[in-house]
Order: C-alpha cells, then structure tokens, then sequence
C-alpha cells in the first residue's frame, strides 16, 4: 500500500505538470467510456438482466408454428428460435393435457374503455387466465389475484397495476373491493401488483398494461375464433425437467389437436413449441443492441488508440528523463508501474467523467429509444453497469500504458542521449507503433463510417416509397363502442352514421370515413381467402390477405387512388349483393394483364362454406404497417356486408363496425380537428373516449422511428469516431513534424521549397490514411452481415456509400494534415539548426 500510494502520488504530481495533455486524454475518455457505459446498460437493461421475476429461467413461453400452413402472420414464421400464437381452444388444451409445468395460463391484450372513476378513457388491459399469475411468482402488494376458477365461472374481478392504482385512484388505500367499469361492465378490484411488476413484457412505452381480469373465454372465441392463433402462453417449469422434455409434452398435446381439428381446418399442420420466456422476449431487440453496442466499442477503441498514441508522445519526451533514473538506480519495474498508473489515473478519472455524461444521455435519451425494445423502464446507471465502467476504465488504462510505458523504459542511457541529437530521430520501432495506432484509428472509423452511410442511404431510399395513400391533412383517431350499450348492429350503425354526418357538417372537413385498420397501425391480422377459378395452393399453403372493413369515404379520407370500377356506394349493404374492393398486388397476382372487377373470391379456408364477393374496384397499394416493408395483398370490403361475407364463421351476435378507425381528411390544422372529433363523439355519446388522436403524418413518423433512431445513433457513433480520428491524425502528424524540425531544416537550406515542404508533410498523412481505408474496407465488409437486416433497398456493399466514405476520411485526413504542414513550411532553417 505504501508503494501504491508513492506510485499514485508521483502520478498526480507529473499529470498536473502537463494539464492540457491530462484534460485532453481524460475528455477522450469521458466520451469513448461514457459512450459505452449508455450502451451497456442499455444491453444489460434488455438482453443480460434476468427477468424480474422468482426464478426466471424456468419461466417458458409455450406457443406453435405452422410446420406445412404459414399463415403470413406476423411472428408465425418459421424457424428454430420462433414461438408463435395458439388459438383459445389450444390454451384449454394444454392447460388441461400437459404436465411439464407447475402453472401455465394464456393471455392477450384488449383495449377497453375505463369509466367511473375520473375522465373515461380506453387502456389497455391484460386478460390472464388463471394460472398466469402463480406462474409469474410475484405476489400483490394489496389483496390478492384471480383464482382458475374465478377465470372458469367468468367473475367480473380486476387486478390493479400500480401505476393505475396511483393516477387514476389516486393511491386509495380502500380500493380493494370496490367496482369499476370496463366498457361500462362493474368489475370488483381484488388486489393492486406492486410498482414495477408489468405482463406481458410488451416492447414500447405506451402499450403495457394497466390492469388486469380474469381471461374467461367468450363462446364465440371456443368456436368461430377458432382459427385465431391471437392468444399467448407462459408457464413455470416442473424442477428438474428441461425445456427439450417440455417441449415433447406440447408437441404431444399439438397432435392431439390437430386430430380435433373440424373439416375447414383440416389442412393446416403446427407444433407445439417451448422456449424460455426472457429470449422470447428480447428476440426483436438483440440484433440492434448487439450493433450498437458494437458500434459504441469502436468509438471506445479509437479513444483507447488516442490515449495510447498521447502516452507514447510523452513517453518518448520524457525517454532522458527515463534513462537517467534508471542509471542513478531506479529500477524499471518501478518506472513501468508508475506509468501504468499515470495511465490508470487518466482512464479512471474519464470514467467517473464518463458516468455523469451517461446518466445525462440516459435520462435524455430513454424516450427517445425504440418501441421495438422490450423492459425500456429497466434501463439505468445500477451496480452492474457502474462496474462495468469501472472494470472498462482499469482494462483501459492498463492497456493503453503497457505499450508506452515498455518504449519508455526499453532503450538504455546512451541509447537515449544518443536519440533526438542531431538526427532528429526518435526512433523507427516508436514511429511504426504511432502509425500503427492512427492507420487502426483510420480503419475502424472507415467501417463506422461506411456503417452510417449504408443506414442513412436506407433512411433515404425509404423516404421516397410511395405509400400507397396521401398523410397530409388526415387526422385519425381509434374508438371502440362497449358491447353493453351498442349490443346491436343497429344501435352500432345508428352511432357510426351519426358521428360520420355531424363530422361532415363540420367546417374545413372534405371526407370522413371508418375503418377496422389503417395504414401505419399496430394492427397486422391476415385472413385467408379463396379465389374462383384459381386452384388452392399446393402442399396446404393458404391465400391470406390483410382484410379491412370500411365505411363512409374512407378511401377519399385516406387519399387511396382508384383503379379501376368503383368505390363503395350506400347501395352496397346487407341483401344486395356481395361486394370487395382489392389493391393492384392482389389483382396483378390473380388476374394479371386482366381487369379485376368482376371477378370473384371468398373469404375463408377452401373447406370453409362462405359466400362469394364480386370485385368491383382496383385501389392502389398501401403500406400497411411501415414504408420499408413489403406491399401485401388487401381487400376492403363494406361494414355492412362484414359479417355476412364470413358465413357461418362470423361469431353468434357479434356486430361489425362497433369499432376501428375514424379517418378525416381537413384543411384545418391537426390540432383543431383532433377537438372537433372530440366534440363530435362526445356530443353522441359523453363516455366514450378516443384513443390515439393524431395526424396521419404523425403515425407515418411513428413507423419510421425505429430506423430513425438507429440511423441517427449510428451516424452520432461514427461523427464522434472521425472526430477522435481526425485529432489522432493531427496529433501524431504535428509529432512526427516537431521530431523532424532539423531535417526540414537541412532540406529547406539545400534549396526545397515551402511547398514541397508541405507536400512531404501532406503524403506522409495520407500514406496512413489509404493503408486505414483498405483495412477498414475489409471491416466494412465484415460488418456488412450485421448491417444488413437493417438496411433498406441498398446492399451491404453499395460503392457509392463506401467510396464517399474513403473519399471522406482521406479529405479530412488533409484537413488534419494542414496546420502540421503550414507550421513545417514556415521553419525558419537558421533558427532551427541553429537550436539543434
């Protein structure tokens, strides 16, 4: 400890000696390590951190993919690592059948409407069957949760969520019993979870869930829905049994149903599948954690360099001072130590600097994180993370010093005093390790570079797809009519033609229409459906599109462009006949170089006894969910024929149109509009509240958030990396010119010219700057694999994109290079030797 303290104290005492360098090395620090602790603990936050719940690696979500049947739902796909929906039958089914599992319950999530206590509004709410919470382990801070056979007997019972419990009932002590409305139906709150526990861990920050009823599976949902694979499961494993045995005892149970299958379902083919919970969970997120986080080690990497290459500019300055101590009997383990730790109190001094830059970038930027990423409230500066830094910070330091501190004690005295004489060298080994550390500086930024250019060309190229429908001057909004009060089609109609009209009468209002789905919505359920004269498709595939139902103007409200035909007119209602409207991807599939109205199709399974639909309009195309993703094949069919074009499928008294989307193309601003729709519902009905309310331009932006965020955090990364970069490269140049004073010197006085002066200066630079380009071309190339889920429309290896960026980087290599080459040329020869 003694010699520690000797150690940290001489360190101290030399750094202030030199406060430019020591503020210059721990800023670099700061910002490389800082960096990298707010990426890290974004990572630990989502993908390193166990679920927060008892025992979270035997938690396991149960679920099934389509082994012969792809429905083209979203997260049916297959693959080794996919856990897809079960329908409401297939929950009961392994609920009851399996045995691998101490509790295992399904659940989903539903919008309802909330009244009776304060404003009415529509949250979300998670329905659980029974066995959810026992399997989730944590229990309530007041009262208790549902029981299996409250969920069996369909008791109207809630489970608060604590922030519920704190905003809306204003943290009642005396909650517990007393009755709420959910879509105007009393439900008795049994317990309140207590703060911080969320289910299901939904990615985003505007979708968790705020309470929570019993799951009590509706008749029509055992029957009709029975194709609707919308239903999640998680259980607890058995001790002592492994995913693989669980994962047999589902696949058991899916045969089984699949045997019980009635005659419209016969061709499809699934498999029960089981997977821990935590890597459900984070699947969507790993691959842009795992960038970034790569990305921001680069950004540590090329400070580390810069430190690195500063302590060998000092070490060789100080290489004198070095060789006398060593004659006068210091020994070089102890000058290596003390160097050392020179490096250790830089690094951990820009870690502790880092931290605070981190915890402002954290509190800043957490709303600005994705939907995508799942546990987002979890992300924060706790004890891993601060270890981390610190454990970064000693790596750091060490590494960075070993290097310098060996070319400092390595060459002998006379060595020494011999260097940096009249040669003006310092020595061809340290200079190879100064280029060294510039041309990995170089290449790294290359490849961070070329990284963010690939992601803004995609950010570009998705800007310019055209989408199928006009944003502007579209305000929407979602409603959703309570089953208690609109139990009728009639009742559900007279409301829906009643707020269409008085919007109408509204001023600054051109059309207004309603829909079940909009473009740029979380809304992606597809149907299948069958086409005259087309034979089903081979090896049990299915036809599926993404059906909607519309009314009033929509397709003028939305700014959809007509085809061919016609759109819907107020004569297409139940008793006339059947009727659809279809995109141009759709019509071209079936019926290309042929007009597709006329032609017919049904909805359903090729089993499945439905009425025929004529086609008697052709609409362009609409990007359903985000402009980047692939057109799929639409159909729209009349709110009122809805129901009856699925036969015998629709569910017993179910209604359509009860509710969806509101859609109102103005010409007054977003703001006033969204207080006219307001006015507008509440005047029909006071407790019925909209969710939701935006432009249609804001939804677009909302769908390009998670390629904006990872394309402005890339491209931040890489600014920061060539900024680091271009100070290394001036750094060592402005070095390498103050060791060669002499030659210059000697050179200007045999007759060169101040411009070759500058250009012997300029060459050296950009001799370091190509050799960086081609090794980080190769990174480029590296990188390209992890890049490219991400990029849209470009290739990994787009040349433009990767010449602009070695263009870029030798360009700034020049600008780095000009003061070094301005001071060398403006040498006075006589003053220089004569110095020497």
């Amino acid at each position: 400890m003694e010699s520690f303290s000797r150690d940290l104290n001489i360190a101290f005492r030399q750094l202030l000696k030199t406060p430019g360098f020591a503020l210059t090395a721990v800023l670099m620090l700061a910002l490389g390590i800082g960096a990298t602790t707010a990426i890290f603990s974004i990572v630990e936050g989502v993908l390193l951190r166990p679920l927060p719940f008892p025992e979270p690696e035997r938690l396991m979500a149960v679920g099934e993919v389509f082994t012969e049947s792809p429905s083209g739902n979203p997260g049916y796909e297959n693959g080794p690592n996919v856990v897809g929906g079960v329908t409401a039958p297939d929950v009961q089914n392994y609920m009851r059948e399996t045995h691998s599992f101490t509790s295992l319950g399904g659940y989903r999530t539903d919008n309802v409407e909330l009244s009776g206590a304060g404003e009415p509004a529509t949250i979300n709410v998670g329905r659980l069957s029974g066995g959810v919470f026992p399997a989730l382990g944590v229990a309530p801070m007041m009262g208790r949760v549902f029981t299996q056979q409250e969920d069996n007997q369909g008791e109207q019972v809630a489970v608060l969520s604590y922030p519920i419990w704190q905003s809306r009932f204003h943290g009642d002590a005396g909650i517990l019993q007393k009755k709420i409305l959910l879509d105007r139906k009393p439900y008795v709150v049994v317990g309140v979870m207590p703060a911080g526990f969320e289910f299901p861990l939904i990615p985003g920050h505007l979708d968790q869930c705020e309470l929570w009823v019993p799951m009590s599976f509706k008749p029509e949902e055992l029957t009709a829905g029975a194709s609707s694979w919308g239903y999640q499961m998680v259980g607890r494993l058995r001790r002592g049994l492994t995913p693989e045995q669980a994962t047999s005892d589902v696949e058991r149970v899916a045969e089984n149903t699949m045997r019980n299958y009635p005659a419209y379902m016969a061709s499809i083919r699934i498999t029960g599948r089981v997977r821990p919970l935590h890597e459900q969970t984070v699947r969507e997120a790993r691959a842009l954690v795992t960038i970034l986080f790569l990305a921001v080690c680069v950004v540590l990497l090329i400070a580390c360099a810069n430190l690195a290459g500063l302590l060998l500019v000092r070490a060789i300055r100080r290489r004198k001072d070095m060789a006398i101590r060593i004659a006068l009997g210091a020994s070089k383990t102890a000058l290596l130590r003390q160097t050392i730790m020179e490096s250790l109190v830089l690094s951990v001094t820009g870690a502790l600097a880092g931290l605070v830059l981190a915890a402002g970038a954290l509190q800043v930027g957490r709303s600005l994180l994705p939907e995508t990423l799942p546990r987002i409230n979890e992300i924060g500066l706790d004890a891993p993370v601060v270890c981390f830094a610190l454990l970064l910070a000693v790596f750091t330091g060490v590494v960075c010093g070993l290097a310098p501190a060996f070319a400092a004690i390595r060459t002998g005295l006379s060595d020494a005093l011999k260097e940096g004489g009249r040669t003006g060298s310092s020595g061809g080994g340290h200079a190879r390790l100064r280029s060294a550390l510039v041309i990995a500086e170089i290449a790294v930024a290359m490849a961070l570079l070329a990284a963010s250019g690939l992601l803004l060309r995609s950010f570009q190229k998705m800007r310019m797809v055209e989408l199928g429908y006009r944003p502007d001057h579209t305000v929407t909004a979602s409603y959703s009519l309570p089953q208690k009060q609109y139990s009728t089609q009639t009742l559900v109609d007279a409301f829906d033609d009643e707020l269409m009209r008085r919007l109408r009468q509204q001023p600054g209002v051109a059309a207004v229409g309603l829909s079940t789905r909009i473009p740029a919505s979380d809304i992606h359920s597809t149907s299948a459906y069958v086409v005259e004269g087309v034979a089903p498709p081979k090896n049990g595939m299915l036809n599926v599109g993404v059906p909607s139902l519309v009314e009033g103007d929509y397709f003028k409200a939305m700014g959809i462009s007509l085809l061919q035909g016609r759109f819907f007119t107020p004569e297409d209602k139940l008793g006339s006949q059947m009727v659809v409207i279809v995109n141009r991807k759709l019509a071209e599939h079936y019926w290309p170089g042929q007009s597709a109205v006329g032609k017919r199709m049904r909805m359903g399974l090729p089993e499945t006894p439905t009425p025929w639909l004529t086609v008697v309009g052709e609409v362009s195309d609409v990007k359903i969910s985000s402009p980047d993703e692939e057109s799929t094949e639409q159909m729209y069919e009349p709110t009122t024929q809805g129901l009856a074009a699925y036969g015998s499928m629709a569910p017993a008294n179910a209604t359509a149109g009860d509710g969806g989307y509101i859609v109102v193309r103005t010409e007054l601003s977003p703001d006033e509009m969204e207080n006219t729709l307001r006015t507008a519902v509440r005047s029909i009905d006071p407790q019925l509240p909209l969710k939701q309310v935006q432009s249609m331009e804001d939804a677009v932006s909302h769908t390009e958030a998670p390629r904006t965020f990872n394309t402005a955090l890339i491209s931040c990364f890489a600014a920061v990396a060539v900024l680091l970069t271009v100070a290394g490269i001036y750094s060592v140049i402005a070095f390498s010119v103050a060791l060669r004073l002499h030659e210059i010197a000697i050179r200007m006085a045999l007759g060169s010219t101040r411009q070759s002066i500058v250009r012997l200066v300029l060459i050296s630079g950009l001799k370091l700057a190509a050799v960086g380009c081609a090794i980080g071309l190769v990174g480029a190339f590296a990188a390209s694999r992890l890049l490219k889920s991400f990029l849209f429309q470009v290739s990994a290896l787009d040349p433009l994109v990767l010449g602009l960026a070695a263009l870029s980087v030798l360009l700034l290599t020049l600008v780095a290079c000009l003061l070094p080459a301005q001071r060398a040329s403006s040498v006075d020869p006589i003053e220089a030797l004569r110095s020497e």
